[in-house]
């Protein structure tokens, strides 16, 4: 069985659809998947699947690149994720590839969200896009790690070096591969993946977006996340079913989710 960690099946173009989504995981053997929020005006939708399909679960939290939309306190973020069905603080980070000038305000509210996870004990989805030294900085600057008392949580749809993802590893977090690991045009990150230790990897579509070979190029969806195990299987020569378990198990236990 598989597991997609990271999509956004409430926004519309899915959501329309999701008898359809919901088979086609069915078909494809994903169990269960993580429907991340990125703004709080769309979390009610997020909360609202959840909430309404028992393998579904959820996030809370504002993306570093919306830049026109309320920005969440501490508490906000903490009051939001009291609830069973919220299992993360996210996803938050930086991006400097499509914002630019004065970033202040992103990194400020990557550090609020570093604060709620250390309360509220859930673990952090983050993003990082041309900024992976002020993003480990502020990492280790705010606590995330286990070590310095926070719950860590998953580079989502790493990009990034061995070098960075060595660094989050060593303070708790997980590596999350999308699609995008599968794309011809990804050596570099090809490689980095067959560095990375298998019990420290998840998977993800990050659906819509980003849909893994053979389907590049259309609308991604969380049953295409067993290409990425697939793929991932090949590129490190072990066994399939290795792969699924192994990120499967990672999932439950980074979460902190009863099977």
């Amino acid at each position: 069985m598989y597991i997609d960690s990271h999509c956004h099946i409430n926004f519309p173009e899915l959501a329309a659809r999701m008898p359809e989504i919901l088979a086609k995981m069915a078909e494809n053997k994903v169990t269960h998947a993580l429907c991340v929020s990125v703004d709080l005006p769309d979390f009610p939708q997020v909360l609202a699947l959840a909430e309404q399909y028992p393998h579904i679960f959820a996030s809370v939290g504002v993306h570093p690149d919306y830049e026109e939309t309320p920005e969440p306190s501490v508490d906000d973020l903490v009051r939001l994720a009291d609830h069973e069905k919220i299992i993360a603080i996210g996803e938050t980070g930086l991006d400097y590839f499509r914002l630019t000038g004065d970033l202040e305000w992103q990194r400020e509210r990557f550090r609020t969200h570093i604060k709620a996870s250390r309360i509220t004990r859930k673990p952090l989805i983050i993003h990082t896009r041309s900024a992976s030294e002020d993003t480990i900085r502020i990492m280790r600057e705010e606590g995330a790690g286990v070590a310095d008392g926070g719950v860590a949580g998953v580079m989502h749809c790493f990009t990034e070096s061995l070098e960075v993802a060595r660094a989050a590893i060593e303070m708790g977090f997980y590596i999350s591969f999308s699609g995008i690991v599968t794309f011809k045009s990804a050596k570099d990150l090809q490689a980095v993946a067959r560095e990375v230790p298998l019990e420290r990897i998840l998977i993800e579509t990050d659906s819509p977006y980003l849909a893994p070979v053979p389907f590049r190029g259309r609308m991604n969806e969380p049953g295409y996340v067993a290409h990425v195990a697939e793929y991932l299987s090949t590129l490190k020569g072990i066994p399939l079913a290795q792969v699924a378990q192994q990120t499967t198990d990672n999932f439950f236990n980074l979460f902190n989710v009863v099977r």
